[in-house]
């Protein structure tokens, strides 16, 4: 089999799945009382997902999105799954903002409620993301690289 990953995309999924990790980190340290070590843990995950959304944002912008290119009986699936992650995406990194503001500002009563949805909802971020590149770059070869809304939309 003779493909290449494409470097962008590769780089940028590589930088969620460190901040997935270090959120996790940071939650197991938080849990043992280690608050220092947790603050930094997770200010650098932060900074491997705002890492990940410059590659991102810097691609669609400049390159464009690549569109499905997998069978079109399961495109439908594809579609649905996307804006589902889509919108994982965007609620965590708002609830992220929210959970690293609350934290500095040491409103421990908000930062110990939404930390842990903003966790759960960051790991499934991760996952899908991590199966959205697999889609579009490992099991079916990459469809054409256009507009965000034609790359979503097929259309």
């Amino acid at each position: 089999m003779n493909f290449t990953l494409p470097i962008l995309p590769t780089i940028s999924t590589t930088f969620i799945i460190l901040s997935a990790i270090t959120v996790a980190i940071g939650w197991s340290q938080i849990k043992k009382g280690k608050r220092e070590a947790h603050q930094k843990t997770m200010f650098l995950a932060a900074i491997f997902a705002i890492i990940f959304f410059i590659i991102y944002a810097s691609r669609t912008i400049f390159v464009g999105n690549t569109a499905f290119g997998g069978p079109d009986d399961i495109k439908i699936y594809y579609t649905i799954f996307l804006i589902f992650h889509i919108t994982l995406a965007t609620v965590g990194a708002v609830l992220g903002i929210i959970s690293l503001v609350t934290g500095y500002q040491k409103k421990y009563a908000v930062h110990r409620k939404i930390g842990p949805i903003t966790s759960i909802i960051w790991f499934f971020t991760a996952i899908t993301g991590v199966a959205v590149y697999l889609l579009l770059y490992v099991f079916y070869h990459g469809g054409e690289t256009t507009s965000v809304i034609k790359a979503i939309l097929g259309i």
